[in-house]
């Protein structure tokens, strides 16, 4: 049987909150198959604030899900990448991406039709 993701209870729903923000499943796409320091994450996401890239990559840490490497170096370096974890999350994410890229026309004209509707009365 199937867990029932409707209940708060449900562990489900935990984890799916771990990808399902803003930036978590974008910062996860941006690190499939390589490492990346922060700057370089924040340059390849776009539009993302340091301050939130730093708290995503922390949640994400904790979660196992990303793997943060320091080199004790003068100035600091720090790589990020996908654990064995987080890289299972991967081809999911690719589909993911793949649907919002075949269907961002129809997405967009919905947009456009529900703005140009104008309410009856």
């Amino acid at each position: 049987m199937e867990p029932d993701v409707f209940d708060p209870r449900c562990g489900s729903r935990e984890v799916l909150g771990l990808i399902a923000d803003r930036w978590s499943a974008l910062v996860l796409y941006a690190l499939r198959g390589r490492t990346l320091r922060h700057a370089e994450l924040q340059r390849t996401i776009g539009g993302i604030s340091q301050k939130m890239l730093t708290q995503t990559l922390r949640s994400l840490e904790a979660d196992g899900i990303v793997r943060r490497v320091s080199f004790p170096v003068v100035p600091p370096h720090v790589e990020y990448s996908l654990t064995p974890l987080g890289d299972s999350l991967s081809p999911l994410l690719a589909e993911l991406c793949r649907w919002a890229e075949n269907h961002l026309d129809e997405i967009r004209a919905a947009r456009v039709g529900d703005a140009t509707e104008q309410p009856a009365g």
